[in-house]
C-alpha cells in the first residue's frame, strides 16, 4: 500500500520527506508552547492567550497576500523565504524573557507559517498527476501525523518545567527541523515555478485574481462545507473537547493525552488502507462521510459526559475511543480535501485556491474557542455537543449538494465502462 501511494517523480519524495522533517519539529513544541510561556517565563495566562490569538490573526490575514505572491512569483520564492522566517521565529522562542520577546517571535513564526502549507501544496500538486495526486495527499497527512507524533513522544522525555534549557532545547530542535524542507527544495531548482507565465486578463481588462476564484460556485461551496466542518469539528479539539472531557466527562489530562495518542495511532496506521478505499469513488460523497463520522464521535464523547465521571474506567475508555473514531474522519478528510481543491483550481490561481482553503483553518480557530469556552463555563456541555454535531452533519449536507456542481471527473469518480454496441451482421 505505501508503494501505492508514493509519487511516481523523485521530486515529490522528496518535498513528502521535507513534510515529514517539518512535522517532527512541530510535535517537539506543539504541546507545550502555553506551559513554556506560563510556566517557564512567568507570563500571565491571559497574556500568553492573547498572544496565540494574534499569531492566528496574523496567519489568517496573511494567507490572502501569500496566495498573491505565489501565483506572481511561484511557490519557490514564497515558501523557501517562509522557511526560514518560520525557523528564525521558532527558534527565537528559545530566548525569549518578557512579553514583546515572545510576540516578536510569534510574529515572525507567523507570517512564516501563513505561506508554507499553501504553497508546499500547490509544489506538491505541480509534480503529481491527476490520477496519484489524492493519495499523495493522503499520504503526505500520515507523514505529518507520524512526525508530529514522534516529536511530542520524544520532547514529553526532554521537558522539565525547573530546567529551562530542556524547553530551550526542543525550540532550537524545532529551528533546525525546518532545514530539511528548505535543502530539499533548494536542491531541485526546477520545483515550484511560477506555473504560468503570462496571466490572462478577465473581461475588465484586468488580471485574475481573488473575485475570479469566489465567484467560482464549487469552489464557494466547498469552502462552506469546509468552515462548517472545521469549526464544528477540528477547531473543537483543543477547547470543546479538552474542557468537556475534563469538566463534564471528569476525566484526568492523562486521559486526554491518551486519546490524541490513540488518534494519531489510527491516522498512521489506517491511512493507506483509507487511500485505498476511497481510490475511483465519489469525493464529494467521502467528505458528506466524514461529516458522519466527526458527528458520531461527538456523539460517543457526550456518552463520556452521561456516566459523568461515576465510572472512571468508562469515562475513560469512551473518551480515547472518541480520539480514535474522529482520526477515521481524518484520514478521509485528508487525501479528499485537497484533491478537491486541486481540481477545481487553475494553474493561474492556484495558490490562491490553496490560500483560501488553508484560511479556514485559521478562521475556525478564532471562532470554535469564542463558542465552546462560555457553553462549557455556563454547565451547557450537552448543548455544546448538539450544536458541534448538528454542525457536522450540516456540513455532509453542504458536502452532498457540491457533487451536482462538479464533473465526474472532478468528484473522483471512475468512468463507467461503454456498453459494447450490437455486432452489425456481414453478409456471408
Amino acid at each position: 500500500m505505501l508503494r501505492d501511494a508514493l509519487p511516481a517523480r523523485p521530486e515529490a519524495r522528496r518535498m513528502l520527506v521535507g513534510t515529514l522533517f517539518s512535522a517532527l519539529g512541530r510535535g517537539l513544541t506543539l504541546p507545550f508552547l502555553f506551559i513554556y510561556l506560563t510556566e517557564v517565563r512567568h507570563l500571565s495566562g491571559t497574556t500568553v492567550g492573547l498572544l496565540i490569538g494574534w499569531f492566528g490573526l496574523l496567519t489568517l490575514a496573511v494567507s490572502p497576500l501569500s496566495g498573491s505572491l505565489i501565483d506572481r512569483f511561484g511557490a519557490r520564492r514564497v515558501v523557501m523565504p517562509a522557511l526560514l522566517i518560520e525557523a528564525v521565529g521558532v527558534g527565537s522562542l528559545a530566548l525569549v524573557g518578557n512579553t514583546w520577546q515572545a510576540a516578536a517571535a510569534l510574529t515572525l513564526s507567523g507570517l512564516g507559517a501563513s505561506t508554507i502549507w499553501a504553497g508546499q501544496n500547490t509544489i506538491l500538486t505541480s509534480i503529481t498527476g491527476e490520477q496519484e495526486r489524492q493519495r499523495v495527499f493522503g499520504l503526505q497527512f500520515a507523514l505529518l501525523n507520524l512526525g508530529i507524533g514522534i516529536g511530542s513522544a520524544t520532547a514529553g522525555t526532554i521537558v522539565d518545567t525547573a530546567r529551562p534549557g530542556t524547553f530551550q532545547l526542543i525550540y532550537l530542535l524545532d529551528m533546525l527541523c525546518y532545514a530539511g524542507p528548505f535543502l530539499i527544495l533548494l536542491t531541485m531548482p526546477g520545483v515550484g515555478r511560477r506555473l504560468v507565465e503570462t496571466p490572462t486578463l478577465n473581461e475588465n481588462g484586468r488580471k485574475r485574481g481573488y473575485a475570479e476564484v469566489l465567484r467560482h460556485k464549487p469552489f464557494r461551496r466547498l469552502i462552506i462545507f469546509s468552515v462548517l466542518l472545521t469549526v464544528s469539528g477540528y477547531a473543537q479539539l483543543e477547547v470543546g473537547f479538552t474542557g468537556f472531557a475534563t469538566k463534564v466527562a471528569g476525566v484526568t489530562p492523562q486521559i486526554i493525552g491518551y486519546a490524541f495518542t490513540a488518534n494519531t495511532i489510527v491516522i498512521v496506521l489506517a491511512q493507506l488502507l483509507v487511500i485505498r478505499k476511497l481510490q475511483g469513488r465519489s469525493r464529494t460523497r467521502a467528505l458528506a462521510a466524514v461529516g458522519g463520522v466527526f458527528g458520531t464521535a461527538w456523539l460517543v464523547l457526550g456518552l463520556a459526559g452521561y456516566v459523568d465521571g461515576s465510572n472512571a474506567v468508562l469515562s475513560a475508555v469512551i473518551v480515547i475511543l472518541f480520539g480514535a473514531i474522529f482520526a477515521v474522519g481524518e484520514t478521509m478528510l485528508s487525501p479528499v480535501s485537497p484533491a478537491l481543491v486541486n481540481v477545481l483550481a487553475s494553474d493561474e490561481l492556484r495558490g490562491r485556491y490553496n490560500a483560501l482553503s488553508s484560511m479556514v483553518w485559521g478562521m475556525s480557530a478564532i471562532v470554535a474557542p469564542v463558542s465552546a469556552g462560555p457553553l462549557l463555563g455556563a454547565g451547557l456541555g450537552g448543548v455544546w455537543i448538539a450544536l458541534v454535531t448538528v454542525g457536522t452533519l450540516a456540513a455532509s449536507l453542504v458536502a452532498l449538494s457540491l457533487r451536482k456542481l462538479i464533473t465526474p471527473e472532478q468528484d473522483g469518480r471512475l468512468a463507467e465502462p461503454a456498453t459494447p454496441a450490437a455486432p452489425v451482421p456481414v453478409p456471408a
